[in-house]
């Protein structure tokens, strides 16, 4: 039933686009990508009925399912182009990752937490969408596939790793909230060459904590 996608849903989505555009997300691909994606699929059966509010949700583990928002505001800074190599760290429920792959990015996913690791792929799989799923330390990033076009992290770190950036190809960019527990910057980091960075901050938001380490 959960999979259903409805005029209803569609219609819901279609308010949800209004809403991002009136809050600034301007990339038309971007804005497209979400209006394809039925983020009800993505949710716990108890928050379904708000799927489309602009807002965050539990989705177990301790995480939660991104305000769209905040996944149309990173997804914008990324500049996604079709075929772009993407490393996402933090699957989470697979929302943000299906609204790549609608851009046309190849993505490379990694999660550690395995609850999330395993619900996600049937989800996605369902879809019909085909990221390259890998159950790890987002903080290693995967080295074995890199390097990577474009880097998004969606969890609130105190520094970027720099075993991300060694995995960022020349010119690509990364994305992630850097900060403290409570509140972080949203942080784009453009590789110039291996030793120069440009680094800029787009505003404050509140994500769940990127965790380092154990895996679970």
């Amino acid at each position: 039933m959960k999979m259903e996608d409805t005029y209803q849903h569609k219609g819901l989505r279609r308010k949800l686009i209004d809403e991002l555009r009136s809050k600034g997300i301007s990339n038309i691909e971007v804005l497209e990508a979400i209006n394809r994606v039925p983020r009800h699929v993505f949710m716990e059966s108890g928050f379904v009925h708000f799927a489309y509010k602009d807002q965050a949700f539990p989705i177990g583990s301790g995480q939660t399912i991104s305000q769209p928002y905040t996944v149309a505001f990173q997804t914008q800074l990324l500049d996604i182009k079709k075929m772009d190599k993407v490393l996402e760290v933090g699957t989470g429920s697979g929302y943000q990752c299906a609204v790549l792959l609608e851009m046309g990015a190849n993505v490379y996913t990694i999660e550690r937490q395995r609850e999330l690791f395993m619900k996600a792929q049937p989800t996605l799989s369902k879809l019909g969408y085909k990221p390259n799923f890998f159950f790890g330390d987002g903080y290693e990033g995967i080295p074995a596939y890199g390097p990577f076009d474009k880097i998004i992290v969606t969890a609130g770190g105190s520094e970027i790793p720099q075993k991300l950036l060694n995995q960022l190809k020349p010119q690509g960019k990364l994305v992630m909230p850097v900060g403290g527990t409570d509140s972080q910057k949203m942080t784009l980091v453009e590789k110039i060459n291996d030793q120069e960075y440009r680094t800029t901050e787009h505003g404050s938001f509140i994500f769940v904590p990127f965790l380092k380490g154990r895996i679970y």
